[in-house]
């Protein structure tokens, strides 16, 4: 389970926002599309490794899974950390006895 506290500090940045519209429009991003979409989409004109550190919390926060094909690193969103936070907040209450 990841820690509620890394998921919203991961949240709190507008780029890293960004980052997470782009991976659930498409997913299987490498960093040089991620920063293409970020710069012609949003004017982000982060440096790639600025978009690396971004992606580096995410996926510490659960919200970003990789992997690798070669020299290249795909960046997927898990949405799974968002789930468990609507889960403990986010309840039926049950229906009060008028």
């Amino acid at each position: 389970m990841v820690d509620v506290g890394d998921v919203f500090k991961a949240l709190a940045d507008p780029t890293r926002r960004h980052i997470l519209d782009e991976l659930a429009e498409r997913d299987d991003q490498t960093l040089f599309e991620i920063c293409v979409r970020l710069t012609t989409k949003y004017q982000v004109t982060s440096s790639r490794q600025a978009v690396s550190q971004h992606l580096e919390l995410l996926e510490a926060a659960g919200l970003v899974r990789t992997r690798r094909e070669g020299r290249y690193k795909f960046h997927t969103i898990d949405t799974s950390p968002l789930e468990q936070i609507a889960e403990r907040w986010i309840r039926t209450k049950p229906q009060e006895n008028p």
